[in-house]
């Protein structure tokens, strides 16, 4: 089966998680709906085409390997604005503090964030996707809007080098896709195993059967999966509504060298 994989990685990330309230928080690893977001930017899909970003989010089953989780970080975040009552219009930020100041709000919240975090994304297509992989390639290589790791201000550090592999199951795919090193330097302090070596242990979360991971069973042990529900499958991307959506999570303890 095909499959098409590539690399995100950034000095910042943001996976969003249910924000309610002043804290933002942010997932490890990549959300479903920012994985949908960041193809349909790539495909110049916009937020108000419900039927293509739909199709785009029932289409393709997607799986994640966590190369390395990063450092939690928190941005504590103030805004002030007064409120839209009355007929008044604010054109500057001096009628905002002069003329609304009996009406001024201050909202406070706190925004996660995932630093030096590299993922890498294996997704198969249905029946009927709209769109081939190949076609998902070259949009990833020559992206119609901006690409970004969940924030606008959490851009794409190295290139996403896209790849189709053939292989059985989302295991085997991830062993064949070499992204390649992000640092080219030859000297051997400059290395990604030095300054991006991978986690010790590794995360992996797929989305429709335990088999659709891996269909050879002394490659992994399946007791040791687990069954998660997320609240991240698209449901409308103008409404900004999401679905539960059921995914699988297994650990693997890399070797020590």
């Amino acid at each position: 089966m095909e499959y098409l994989l590539f690399r995100l990685y950034g000095p910042m990330a943001s996976w969003g998680e249910i924000a309610v309230g002043e804290m933002r928080h942010s997932d490890i690893k990549p959300s479903k709906s920012a994985l949908v977001g960041l193809l349909g930017a790539a495909l110049g899909l916009g937020r108000d085409d419900e039927e293509n970003q739909s199709m785009l989010a029932a289409s393709y089953r997607f799986a994640v390997r966590m190369h390395a989780t990063g450092q939690l970080m928190r941005d504590y975040h103030t805004a002030q604005a007064p409120d839209s009552a009355g007929k008044f219009s604010y054109k500057t930020r001096r009628d905002e503090l002069v003329v609304g100041r009996h009406r001024l709000g201050t909202v406070l919240s706190t925004r996660e964030y995932r630093t030096d975090s590299m993922a890498i994304v294996a997704l198969a297509a249905g029946t009927a996707a709209p769109w081939s992989l190949a076609k998902l390639k070259g949009a990833l290589l020559k992206p119609r809007f901006h690409l970004y790791l969940g924030r606008k201000s959490c851009p794409l550090a190295a290139p996403l080098n896209p790849q189709i592999v053939q292989a059985d199951g989302f295991l085997e795919a991830f062993e064949q896709y070499q992204p390649g090193d992000l640092l080219m330097d030859e000297r051997p302090w400059c290395s990604d195993e030095r300054w991006l070596p991978p986690d010790t242990v590794q995360h992996y979360y797929w989305e429709g059967s335990i088999e659709d991971f891996s269909s050879d069973g002394g490659q992994f042990d399946r007791t040791q999966v687990r069954e998660l529900r997320r609240l991240d499958q698209p449901l409308s991307r103008q409404r900004w509504q999401f679905e539960p959506r059921k995914e699988f999570h297994w650990m693997k303890a890399m070797e020590s060298r």
